[in-house]
């Protein structure tokens, strides 16, 4: 491709992702397909012959787009948001464009000191300890392994070498993310050796019942390694007592992993850290900007205060990967899994820099009030009853009929192709859930949801 064909064409590109996210809402935005429908529609195999890139961008258009679930819809309240903000976006371009491995500090400098630099502004914006090392991975969900094999190796140094020994146990509450499972399971510790916590009427960690876990894990000669709080939970987006939980984790050397992948954004506004109590005490935190900060997926932040643990539990250097000592030269590839990584600062850092503390701040606010708006209309409808506290901006209800005719509902407002919601279980009962925070979604959006509902309960 010519330098020429490609401003064409990256023009036209440019053009099209204008548009879409001027008017998303001309698009359905639950995709009305069915399994298998785009698979049918492309050809069985591959080119022999490169194809034209007018071809290419048609089919987009034509078989991609209506396959499409529109995460940047206005109308998208089923799971925590994504918003894919136009800043976000360019930086994400450059970031193709460049194409650099941030492996080393030598491999990519301006990756490795730009990731370091945004992620001290984020650890300033959100009031975290100003000594916590930040490393960006894809998601929330190996942020948290890697904060539980980070456990495991505060807890068995020689588990990198030996495997992981028998008896390690992980504790989360029963409505933490299913990511803490998958971590254990990941690093040998095994679904058995998670304890799964009971909560409270307020769907938060019951500390008294975490330490007679722990209490009994010992008494049973098993080794407690590892506790993980959540504040803002998946279905409720409850609030885990951390307090109390730091407690029990420093009287028993425990590891405190705190999973704030969709909350951890609202420490950008002071208000709201009232949530995060007691997370300067943790051994680790996540937090994910592609969720509530208007970053493109993938962008999870995870930090530790122990770095030399997390350096410890995965450093493996091979000859071809060696490069003279310097305290300022950071080797990300030596905090995690992952060898190749993308420049994910860069979006992070046009976005933090486009919009500054105080906007991002209030386009938060906006949502967190917009939720509240919704849970008091809920409140003031007899038909309905809200099944969760709503501290940010989910709010879970419930029409006050069976199981099956809140599924029904909750499957006709999806039909609209309007707006999208989900629904989740709480207490044995099927739960409807609305989710806000795309930066698209206004008053007139979340209202029209409501209507939705409401007119489906009179069906």
């Amino acid at each position: 491709m010519t330098p020429d064909e490609f401003r064409r064409y990256g023009y036209q590109a440019i053009d099209w992702i204008a548009d879409y996210l001027a008017h998303p809402e001309r698009y359905p935005v639950l995709a009305p397909v069915k399994p298998g429908q785009l698979t049918d529609a492309l050809p069985a195999h591959g080119p022999e012959a490169g194809e034209k890139m007018e071809a290419i961008l048609a089919d987009f258009d034509r078989l991609v787009v209506p396959a499409i679930t529109h995460w940047n819809h206005p109308g998208f309240m089923a799971y925590f948001a994504n918003t894919g903000s136009q800043p976000g976006i360019l930086g994400e371009l450059l970031a193709a464009a460049l194409n650099v491995n941030g492996m080393l500090w030598r491999s990519a400098p301006a990756a490795t000191e730009l990731e370091q630099v945004t992620l001290r502004w984020l650890r300033e914006w959100t009031a975290l300890p100003p000594d916590w090392f930040g490393i960006i991975y894809d998601t929330a969900s190996l942020s948290s392994m890697h904060a539980i094999a980070a456990a495991r190796e505060a807890a068995d140094p020689h588990s990198r070498t030996r495997g992981t020994s028998p008896g390690l146990v992980v504790y989360a509450s029963e409505q933490a993310h299913s990511s803490i499972e998958k971590g254990a399971i990941a690093v040998g510790i095994g679904q058995d050796h998670v304890r799964k916590i009971p909560v409270d009427a307020e769907f938060r960690m019951r500390p008294a019942a975490l330490a007679d876990s722990i209490r009994q894990d010992l008494a049973d000669g098993l080794h407690p390694c590892c506790v993980s709080a959540t504040v803002g939970t998946t279905s409720t987006t409850s609030v885990d007592p951390v307090p109390e939980i730091a407690d029990i984790a420093e009287q028993y050397g425990l590891w405190l992993h705190v999973d704030a992948a969709y909350a951890g954004s609202l420490m950008v506004a002071p208000e709201f850290r009232w949530a995060f109590a007691g997370c300067h005490r943790a051994d680790s935190l996540v937090t994910n900007p592609h969720k509530w900060l208007l970053t493109p997926t993938d962008c999870s932040v995870f930090y530790t205060r122990r770095p030399d643990v997390l350096r410890a539990a995965f450093s493996l250097v091979p000859e071809y990967l060696r490069t003279a000592a310097d305290p300022r030269a950071v080797n990300f590839m030596d905090y995690g899994v992952p060898l190749g990584r993308r420049f994910r600062a860069l979006k992070l850092w046009f976005i933090m820099r486009y919009y500054g503390r105080q906007g991002l701040a209030n386009i938060l606010r906006a949502h967190v009030a917009l939720a509240q708006e919704l849970a008091a209309q809920v409140d003031a409808d007899p038909r309905f009853e809200r099944t969760a506290p709503t501290p940010f901006s989910v709010v879970c209800f419930r029409y006050q009929g069976t199981d099956e005719q809140n599924k029904r509902i909750e499957e006709r407002v999806n039909a609209t192709g309007e707006v999208f919601i989900s629904g989740t279980v709480l207490n044995g009962r099927y739960t409807l859930r609305i989710a806000i925070g795309n930066q698209a979604t206004q008053r007139q959006h979340v209202q029209r949801a409501w209507d939705l509902i409401r007119e489906a309960a009179d069906r």
